[in-house]
């Protein structure tokens, strides 16, 4: 099943303001993105627009997002209106990239973890190294591969959960739960080893690939705490990766 965000997009779009997507998420992926000051930029899955206004507002020259989502898109465009920063903003699969220019840098929020089998890994990387320049990164947050969901602990103190049913291989579905104050929504991810993404990454253009874990801002310690973040950090549900083509 592919997870349908246009009825949802209100509310994805709201469940990024739970702190461990600020102190954790944001902060590490940024981190990992470093410096984007005169950098032309590619945002694949770029949802409502949150890292791609981020982007652009840390210097990046030129930004564009990218996403399956007409729901999505349109809170991007509509973002774009009322606080214009000149980023364009376009429906697209990820699986079928076709820009007519290169990129610096390109990043993507969640992208790899809805590839459920190696072809369609495949169909995103490549696409993704394509448009890129020579020397240009990729980076990603992603749904952490390394880690065994099924046993993996309560995520709820969070704001959401994690579960799987039946065997536990490649191509297993992760579900997703988020919780907000006026309910909850679900999505579906993919798991595929650490070992596929490697192969994949690399035969389709990369040669250096970065694993990065999830990092804790000095904010987060001083609002909750270590042992309020331990159960995260200690089985991480995302991951960070970084590419070079």
């Amino acid at each position: 099943m592919t997870t349908d965000y246009d009825p949802i997009a209100e509310q994805y779009k709201r469940s990024k303001q739970a702190p461990w997507r600020t102190y954790i998420e944001c902060f590490t992926l940024l981190q990992s993105v470093g410096n984007v000051e005169g950098l032309s930029v590619l945002d694949v899955a770029c949802g409502e627009g949150f890292y791609t206004r981020q982007l652009r507002h840390s210097g990046a020259a030129k930004v564009t997002g990218v996403d399956l989502s007409d729901g999505m898109v349109a809170l991007g465009r509509q973002q774009e209106v009322d606080q214009p920063l000149g980023i364009d903003y376009v429906v697209g699969d990820a699986k079928d990239l076709r820009r007519d220019e290169q990129y610096d840098l390109v990043v993507a929020a969640y992208l790899l973890n809805y590839a459920s089998t190696r072809a369609e890994l495949s169909a995103m990387c490549e696409g993704i190294a394509g448009c890129l320049k020579p020397g240009g990164r990729f980076v990603t947050v992603n749904c952490n591969p390394g880690l065994d969901f099924p046993t993996a602990p309560s995520y709820r103190q969070y704001g959401f959960e994690t579960s799987v049913v039946g065997e536990w291989r490649d191509g297993s579905p992760i579900t997703w739960t988020f919780f907000l104050d006026d309910g909850s929504f679900s999505i579906e991810n993919y798991r595929l080893s650490v070992s596929v993404h490697e192969t994949v990454m690399r035969s389709t253009g990369f040669h250096t690939v970065r694993w990065h874990p999830p990092r804790l801002s000095p904010e987060a310690e001083k609002l909750y705490g270590n042992d309020f973040w331990k159960p995260f950090l200690q089985a991480p549900p995302v991951t960070f990766i970084e590419c070079i083509r």
